[in-house]
């Protein structure tokens, strides 16, 4: 009953609604494609049942069919874990460490994020997917990069199927011209009553579901070689970043400063059991993490507000000149800002003739900021931030660093 009940554990009947997105139903639908043709043109054409080898091709492509649907619906519906409404940390003085989210009106646990997606301070937070439309998190980290493991290997299996199901059923009706290639095609040739005739359609379909077979392949092979790769170092997406940034600010700032990232317990098979455990369950409760010896449970927290300030003393006022109504590829703001939007899910964020931005990164197209907001908006903890075309806005010539009403604005939730 336990491995039953934990298959899909739902907080509420309103996680279903994570389906109605277009993640997950292209997702699903590619799930369907490439294991019913599949299945589909092995029984029929390739490799029949009443054979030992069909057999067993045949329990293979249902596990891996049972095998990814499996870990893709725990990754959706399990979810990564959010730190309580309103938390607040038990000794009070760690509050001088942490970030406050205004959102969530509590304190952000180490390693925690807030995800404007899902609106909550998530656990351990490596990114927010799309295709599963949750975040990737503490609790269904394990699920989201086994499924990231086992959708390459299941539609390699499906592709090699779909070849040899061409190449058999097209053997004595097309000249390859493969002189030099030997196919045993005696067990193929055996076989002169399949249940209905490859046709043009059959082969459409069967080149569809390759393409779709390989493309996912490809796709998701190299995810799971990037999340495996921060797992071994105990990190997430989010806290290479941090790293990065970190040295960066240590090299511009000449402070002779020595950031460890405390995470990393120094082997690979000790990060790797953080994540993947015999019982499902990551190691640790979401809030504390064990960390290097070297370190303590705030070092990343203190460095994430040395940036968070370092941020607000190197961002740019700018006076927005050109209207913009937030559209993803604008077309009436330049061919290269249409060609070279952002390629990230973050907003948009529409601009009025006369408000001002400050900007804390940008492309030579497109800009990153924090809309300067009135005082009412300010206390209600409205935070308007986003991507904008860059020729929409021109630099204020003073410096708006000093600007202390302007600062406040600023303070990250």
């Amino acid at each position: 009953m336990n491995i039953l009940s934990a298959i899909i554990v739902f907080e509420n009947l309103h996680e279903v609604r994570r389906l109605c997105h277009w993640g997950p139903i292209i997702a699903l639908t590619v799930i369907a494609v490439c294991s019913s043709m599949a299945i589909l043109d092995s029984i029929i054409w390739y490799w029949p049942l009443d054979t030992t080898g069909g057999s067993i091709n045949f329990i293979m492509l249902i596990n891996w069919t049972v095998l990814i649907l499996y870990n893709y619906f725990n990754a959706m519906f399990v979810g990564p874990g959010y730190i309580p409404l309103g938390w607040k940390p038990e000794n009070q003085q760690d509050t001088m460490y942490l970030q406050f989210c205004r959102v969530c009106q509590g304190y952000k646990a180490p390693r925690s994020h807030h995800c404007r997606k899902c609106n909550r301070c998530v656990m351990k937070m490596d990114h927010h997917c799309p295709w599963i439309n949750n975040c990737c998190g503490h609790l269904n980290h394990a699920y989201f990069t086994t499924f990231l493991l086992l959708a390459p290997l299941g539609c390699t299996h499906a592709a090699f199927i779909f070849i040899m199901t061409m190449y058999t059923q097209l053997y004595d009706r097309i000249s390859f011209g493969w002189s030099s290639v030997k196919i045993d095609m005696s067990a193929a040739r055996r076989i002169h009553h399949p249940i209905m005739p490859f046709s043009v359609a059959s082969f459409a379909a069967t080149l569809f579901a390759l393409g779709l077979a390989l493309g996912t392949t490809i796709a998701v092979g190299m995810l799971f070689f990037i999340q495996i790769k921060v797992i071994m170092r105990n990190k997430t997406s989010i806290e290479v970043w941090i790293e990065e940034k970190a040295k960066d600010r240590i090299q511009y700032y000449q402070t002779g400063e020595e950031f460890i990232f405390p995470y990393d317990l120094g082997s690979r098979w000790e990060n790797f059991k953080q994540v993947f455990t015999w019982s499902g369950t990551p190691e640790g409760d979401g809030i504390e993490w064990p960390v290097n010896e070297k370190c303590h449970q705030h070092t990343l927290t203190i460095e994430q507000l040395k940036q968070k300030a370092d941020k607000r003393v190197r961002s740019v006022q700018y006076r927005v000149v050109e209207g913009y109504n937030g559209a993803c590829c604008p077309l009436r703001k330049g061919f290269n800002t249409f060609l070279r939007t952002p390629c990230t899910e973050e907003p948009r964020i529409q601009l009025s003739k006369g408000e001002t931005i400050f900007a804390t990164r940008g492309t030579k197209w497109w800009m990153y900021g924090d809309k300067v907001l009135d005082e009412e908006q300010t206390k209600a903890g409205v935070r308007v931030r986003g991507w904008f075309p860059r020729r929409c806005v021109e630099k204020c010539l003073y410096d708006s660093a000093n600007n202390t009403s302007a600062s406040e604005e600023k303070k990250d939730k």
